[in-house]
Order: structure tokens, then sequence, then C-alpha cells
């Protein structure tokens, strides 16, 4: 098998002034031009390998210099190659045994070795010839049908121009075909000359040149089955594409989990965070009953206190569920805000929390009675900012007996503080281990897609961990109630209380205002009940300012109170 040399371009120059034009500029840029550099360039490169049956390939190469010799040589190794059918994958070649000789005398050879090639350096001890020698192993590839192929670069990474390339490779076997490329790497240019596989010329032979610094000459020589058995090692390469392959498989998987997971975790949700039905029913909470033409009074219907209408709202005991309750307990006279002179202008406002010592504590949830008594003694007295640890220790207790009370009046089968910290926890483990997952899937297979589909899982089970744990029917039906009351507080016209009463009845309705909303309109409607400029320190029953205090100062008050009891009593 014989492939022709590369056929030679005639240009026949047949305008005569274009000939007179071109020697002009020849004369002209002549002074200009540098000589030649002749050092660094190889007359010629000679390679002599042979390929042993066990696939190993020694290689002998010889340089002739012309004209100056460099003080020294140097070439490098590729020992990967990435598969052009597979850019996940690489082929891996070890290449070693370096001997050297110049001008026929040994000298050492200095190699610098690192995953991805070999450098060596030669000296040349100014000999204009330098011979190298070294073996290959694992460029026997395998190739269609059980064949194999011997798949090398011959010449790469030198420091030099080669002005003429030759290459023979004495083979152990017949051989069905060969092949050669050369220039820059990656070049599929074929060689000027590949023969070989004739019964005068077994041996495949190569030529080629001239060639460029770094450039490259790669030659192929394939066998038939079973002539060389393959030596070549396959190295996957991560890449991002690759951990997260979207083939076939990897989506089929990952929709099925996304699919079932997502049918668990909706079934789960209805089972155990969904309401249950109320059956039609809305447990009435407060409502505004009509008393007269264009009047009505606020009532509290099943003694439903602000503390339970957050629980029951948002399943948790919140700062201003508390605070509510403060508030609440001092409209209905078991507590007494006063509100203290500022000791300078610019001050913090304090206040004084006074527990009557006749207030008829028969009435009072637990909570109530384990707020109260963590803020002073019947008959005693605190200051907002001397609220420390003791107050603070209660607040537990609080919230504890709050939890218990919901699941006792049949609001909630299960604490719901409990069940949704332990579904959540749940929730985060398996939201942890997803990721995890993901992180090995992707390190270590295809299988990505995979891993961001247990991720997503974990992402809504921790979303339905915060909706455990379900109301009872009988919860859902006093939620709807308390959406109902939220609504009346924020249309109810404020301004139909009875007259001479506004104040009370303004008041009673400020605690749930605050948990459910529209507290701003009812802190308004007290405000217009001032028709004076008189002081009102004590026209409220339960809050009392100072000497020079307006009604117009309560929203301000009020919001000062609530924000630093709040930060005093949930501080840690």
């Amino acid at each position: 098998m014989l492939r022709s040399p590369r056929s030679v371009r005639l240009v026949r120059l047949t305008v005569f002034p274009l000939l007179l034009a071109a020697l002009a500029v020849a004369l002209l840029a002549g002074p200009m031009v540098r000589p030649a550099h002749a050092e660094g360039t190889a007359s010629s490169m000679d390679v002599q390998a042979q390929l042993g049956l066990d696939g190993v390939l020694k290689v002998q190469q010889k340089i002739v210099f012309s004209g100056s010799v460099p003080a020294q040589v140097t070439q490098r190794f590729a020992l990967r190659q990435l598969l052009k059918q597979d850019s996940d994958r690489e082929r891996v070649l070890q290449i070693g045994e370096f001997t050297a000789k110049a001008g026929g005398a040994d000298v050492a050879v200095a190699e610098d070795r690192d995953s991805k090639a070999v450098t060596v350096t030669l000296p040349t001890n100014g000999a204009t010839e330098l011979e190298l020698s070294y073996q290959v192993t694992g460029a026997v590839i395998a190739a269609d049908y059980g064949t194999s192929a011997l798949d090398v670069r011959l010449l790469q990474g030198l420091s030099l121009q080669v002005s003429e390339f030759t290459a023979t490779v004495a083979v152990p076997a017949q051989l069905a075909n060969i092949d050669c490329t050369a220039g820059p790497p990656g070049s599929e240019v074929s060689c000027d000359f590949a023969a070989g596989g004739t019964h005068d010329n077994p041996n495949p032979t190569f030529q080629d040149g001239p060639r460029g610094e770094n450039e490259e000459v790669a030659i192929r020589v394939d066998f038939g089955p079973g002539a060389i058995a393959p030596n070549e090692q396959i190295e996957t390469r991560w890449t991002l594409g690759r951990a997260f392959t979207a083939g076939p498989l990897q989506l089929g998987i990952a929709l099925a989990l996304l699919v079932l997971g997502g049918i668990a975790l909706f079934a789960l949700h209805r089972m155990a965070g969904a309401d249950a039905r109320p059956g039609g029913q809305v447990a009435k909470v407060g409502e505004f009953a009509p008393v007269g033409e264009g009047e009505s009074e606020f009532r509290i219907v099943g003694d439903i206190r602000p503390g339970q209408v957050g629980t029951v709202v948002d399943e948790r005991v919140d700062p201003i569920d508390v605070t509510a309750s403060l508030l609440d307990l001092a409209v209905r006279g078991h507590l007494l805000i006063t509100e203290l002179p500022r000791e300078s202008e610019f001050a913090r406002t304090d206040w004084v929390l006074t527990r009557p010592a006749n207030a008829d504590a028969a009435t009072l949830h637990p909570f109530e009675v384990e707020l109260l008594d963590g803020l002073a003694a019947s008959g005693g007295q605190v200051k907002v900012s001397e609220l420390g640890d003791k107050v603070r220790a209660s607040i537990d207790k609080v919230q504890d007996k709050l939890y218990d009370q919901v699941v006792s009046n049949g609001w909630y089968e299960r604490r719901p503080d409990s069940t949704r910290n332990r579904w959540t926890q749940l929730a985060l483990a398996g939201l942890i281990v997803a990721v995890v997952a993901t992180g090995l899937l992707a390190a270590f297979t295809t299988f990505g897609l995979v891993g961001l589909a247990l991720v997503i899982l974990g992402l809504g089970l921790v979303f339905v961990a915060q909706e455990m744990p379900a109301r009872t029917g009988k919860g859902a039906a006093v939620q709807a109630g308390l959406m109902a009351l939220r609504s009346d507080l924020l249309s109810q016209p404020t301004d139909q209380m009875p007259p001479g009463q506004e104040l009370r009845e303004l008041s009673e309705v400020l605690p749930y205002a605050v948990v459910l909303g529209g507290a701003e309109r009812w802190l308004d409607a007290i405000v217009a009940t001032d028709a004076d400029e008189d002081p009102d320190s004590t026209d409220l029953s339960w809050y009392h300012g100072p000497d020079n205090w307006h009604l117009r100062d309560l929203p301000d008050s009020l919001r000062n109170f609530i924000g630093t009891v709040a930060g005093n009593l949930f501080a840690r």
C-alpha cells in the first residue's frame, strides 16, 4: 500500500510588469532583511521504532543539525490524549526509559514530569548529531471489530525546526492499513509520504517536512483481529457536563424520583400537614354585636385570648403573641402599664408593670397565670428594663402551656412545636443527605441529575415540614373564625362604640388587632376620643402615662412598648 508524495504547484509568471514590480520591491527590501538564523534547525530527524508483540514501542531518534548547534534541546512528550470520539475520556501513555547520546557519547537526560507530560532536556555538547532512545507503553489501541492499531506521535514538542522527517516502524505482524498526519497539534493534514505493507517493504515508512518548532507527526498502523493485543489505558475525565449527563437513563431515573417523591410529599402533606375539613363550620371567636341604632360593642366568644389566637393562626408562639397577651391582661384589669417620664430628652422610655393585689385570677388561663407570675407576685411590680433572666425563663413555660392548651382544646392532635421541630430536623437531615449524595454522584458517576432530583425532594420535605402539624376539624373551624374576625377588624367602622364606653370597648379590641391586624385604625379611634387639650395620663384604666401625656401619644407609646417588651422577653 503506497501513498503518492505531495504534488508541487508551479506558478507561471506571464505578466512582465508584475515581474518588474516584484524585482523592485526585492531590491528595496533587501537591505532590511535579516540573515536567516540557522541555530536550532535540524537538517534531518530520523526515527527507527520497533513494536513488540506485548504492545511496547521502542523508539530511537537521531537528529542531525545544520548550521550552528544549540547548547541543548528540549522535547515535550504528552502523556494524555483526549479520545476524538469521547471528549470525557482520555488515553494515558507511559513514556520513559530515556537515554541519549551526543556525537556518539552518552549524555545525561534531565526529566521534568507531571501528570500531563514529560519534558526531557538533552545537552548537545556541540555535536552535530543527537540521539534519543525511549519506549512507549499504551500506544496500541482497540479498534473496530476486534482489531487493534498503533497510534502514536513520533514527532512532538521538539524545540527545533525539522527540515526533513523520516520514520520506519518495525512491526511483528501483517499490517492492514496505515495513516499519517502532520502539522500543528491536532492537525488532520496528511504527511508527505506513507507506505508499507508490501512484499518488498513490509514495515511502514513515513516522510514529511519541513516541520516547525513544536509541530507534530502522528502515525497510525492498523492490524488485523488478534494480531497484537491492545494495551491502551483509558481514564475518564471529570467534567460538569459528564457529571450531569442528560442521557435517557439519567433523565428517566431523575424524573421517576421527582414524580414518585412528589406524590409521596403530597400524600404526607394531606395526611399530616393539611388541616382537616371544618365541615363548613366556622367557630366564631369575636364579633361586633349591635346594641343600638348605629352602635355596636365588641364581644369575645368562647374565651379565646390573643395568645391562643396567634398560636392557632401560625402554629407558633411568637413574641407578638406574648406581648398581645400582656396588653389583654392589662385591659382586663390584671396588669397596669405605667409609662415613666424620661430622665432626659434622649433617654430610653421605661415602663412599670404593676400587678393589682385584688385581681380575680379564677378566669385566667394557665399560660396567663404563668406569664403574670413570671412578671411579679400579686401586688408587686417590675420595670420593663428589669425583665431579666428570671422573666425570660418563664417565657419557655408560657409557650409550653400555650402549646399544651391548643392540644387540650382539641385544635391540634399534637403539639405544634415538637411535631414541626421533629419533621424539620428530619427534613434538614434528608436535605443534607441529598446534597452529599449529589456531590458523590457528580464526582464519581454521570448521575448528577439524580442527585439534583433528591435535593429538590429534600427542599420539598423542608417546605412540607413547616406545615406540620395539621389542625383538627375543630381547629380548622377556629382558624376560619379567626379569619372572619380579622376581616371585621380591618373593615368594621371604629366610630360605632356606645357613647361613654368608647375607651373600654376600643381597648378590648386592641389586643386582638395587634395579633390579627388593623391595630393602627383602632389606635386612631382611641385618639379620636380625646376632644380637649387636657392631659390624659389616667384616662385609660390599663395604661397610664406621664403628667403631660395625651391619648394622641398612645400609638407611639404602644409601638415603643411592644418592641421593647418583645426584645427584653425573647432576647437570648
